[in-house]
């Protein structure tokens, strides 16, 4: 059964895939939020044993005070939640290339450190391509997170295993499965026409706000 929060996953998803950089103060501050979000969500087994509520409120507290205090963050500070952003991707991308190897190595101490290393190295060139090249690394970051939430590859249920197992392993998908591939191609492609064809101008005077930060490949730009 499809639900509201399903639609609205998927639609936000969209958004941030084809027009995310386009309109960036508002795709990082979305992207911070859904960060933000995710990681209260995965908190909130945490908290629910210490505190006489129903774990439900607890939990759409932790979701909507994560959200907050990501979402804030990221418009605080625009030009280092690129840097952020393309950290989490590069380590997701990371962890995911050397996934086979780990389980073939049945969770042995080689596997183990190949896979943390795998992944702090991905968080750290996402990071650097982040510095380096902002408005770039923020088409990719934008397309491939929208992409996940727009073709289910991440979904409410996967965050919600992830919670009750505390492991991010429910929230690992394949990065070449058709469906992601085509949403991120085709969003990375409209975002990166949209630059080139100036429409990214005529957003920045038409969204209020949206005159304080523009993504740019050029440092100086960012404010």
């Amino acid at each position: 059964m499809v639900t509201l929060l399903d639609v609205g996953i998927v639609v936000a998803g969209l958004l941030l895939a084809f027009v995310g950089a386009a309109a960036s103060v508002y795709a990082v501050t979305l992207t911070g939020f859904l960060v933000g979000a995710g990681a209260g969500y995965l908190a909130a087994p945490n908290v629910v044993g210490l505190v006489a509520v129903d774990p439900l409120a607890v939990t759409g507290g932790a979701v909507l005070l994560g959200g907050g205090i990501g979402g804030f963050l990221a418009y605080a500070g625009l030009s280092v939640a690129v840097l952020g952003i393309g950290g989490i991707v590069g380590g997701f991308v990371g962890r995911f290339a050397v996934g086979p190897i780990y389980a073939a190595d049945a969770g042995g101490i080689e596997g183990t450190l190949l896979l943390v290393g795998a992944t702090l190295a991905g968080v750290a060139v996402g990071a650097l391509f982040g510095f380096v090249l902002s408005r770039t690394t923020l088409v990719v970051s934008t397309a491939f997170i929208g992409s996940a939430l727009a073709s289910r590859s991440l979904t409410a249920d996967a965050f919600t295993a992830a919670a009750e197992g505390m492991t991010v392993d429910p929230i690992l998908f394949d990065v070449t499965a058709p469906a992601f591939l085509a949403v991120f191609v085709l969003g990375a492609l409209s975002q990166l026409g949209l630059f080139k064809f100036g429409y990214v101008t005529r957003l920045v005077g038409v969204l209020p706000g949206a005159r304080r930060w523009t993504a740019s490949d050029d440092r100086t730009d960012a404010n």
